[in-house]
């Protein structure tokens, strides 16, 4: 197969004159770089969808918390370049941050509600806030008919769906499985921060999810236990969450499906994961 190079525009002006020459459905996988096999995975599915593949690249400081890793996340343009080459994007358009927000940080910014309160949103306040901002707006800059986002990233898939159809956005959501390295650990531009011992350790979060899963068919407190039993069994994790709700992330029904979400911490890295959970069935 022949690769092609695409378009990379970082205004938008040429974002705008790139979208209106496109036909056929659009798609859009938004990112924020340091792209591995999960971004590839988006823009695989995105390639079967649409006529028109667009990724975005845009390190988002609305989503970092003072105290996080927004100087040292992980910034590596040319080989994200290469992913979205190797995976036929059309266009990627890769913002600074004064093309995103050029009236500086907005200070309208979209409430994820309640929702955006739990889990990660407890974990870091505020962190919702600047997700969806600048999904909107990049919803708006490309105008796509779809777009694709990973289900690792559960709370977030959860959140876009919510605001699309909250804001009668004419977008379709569409969430795409996890993609697991060969040992069960979550792709994750964070993995990179992992020591040995420290990989070792995060193991322990797909390997509780699995156990999890299996012991759903006894009910949700077994698959918690079993999940429990596992993270406590690693002292080289600091636990921030394990919790069981529904699909939608509402209180866990007592047979049916649910969905097992994790948070920890090994050293210094926090990596979430999460897998569906079938209660009290086969």
């Amino acid at each position: 197969m022949k690769v092609l190079t695409p378009v990379v525009v970082a205004d938008r002006t040429g974002l705008a004159r790139e979208r209106d020459r496109a036909t056929g459905p659009v798609a859009v996988v938004m990112t924020m770089g340091a792209l591995h096999d999960g971004h590839a995975a988006l823009l695989r599915q995105a390639r079967v969808r649409a006529s028109t593949v667009i990724a975005t690249i845009f390190v988002n400081p609305l989503q970092f918390a003072p105290n996080e890793d927004f100087d040292r996340y992980p910034r590596t343009f040319e080989a994200d370049l290469a992913v979205c080459a190797a995976e036929q994007a059309d266009l990627v358009f890769a913002p600074t941050p004064d093309v995103m927000y050029p009236g500086g940080q907005p200070a309208v910014r979209v409430n994820p509600g309640p929702l955006g309160e739990i889990l990660e949103g407890a974990s870091r306040p505020g962190f919702f806030h600047g997700v969806l901002t600048v999904v909107l707006k990049l919803i708006h800059l490309t105008r796509p008919d779809v777009a694709f986002f990973g289900e690792k990233d559960y709370q977030q898939l959860a959140l876009v769906k919510r605001m699309v159809r909250d804001l009668d956005l004419d977008t379709e959501i569409v969430g795409v499985p996890t993609v697991r390295e060969a040992d069960g650990l979550a792709r994750s531009s964070r993995n990179r921060y992992l020591s040995p011992p420290e990989r070792t350790s995060a193991l322990a979060i797909s390997a509780a999810l699995r156990a999890g899963a299996l012991a759903g068919v006894n009910g949700g407190d077994a698959a918690l236990a079993a999940a429990q039993a596992v993270l406590d069994a690693e002292p080289g994790l600091d636990l921030d969450y394990l919790t069981l709700t529904d699909p939608l992330l509402g209180p866990a029904p007592a047979t049916g499906e649910g969905r097992l979400l994790i948070a920890a911490r090994a050293g210094s890295t926090r990596l979430i994961d999460n897998a569906p959970v079938l209660l009290g069935g086969n």
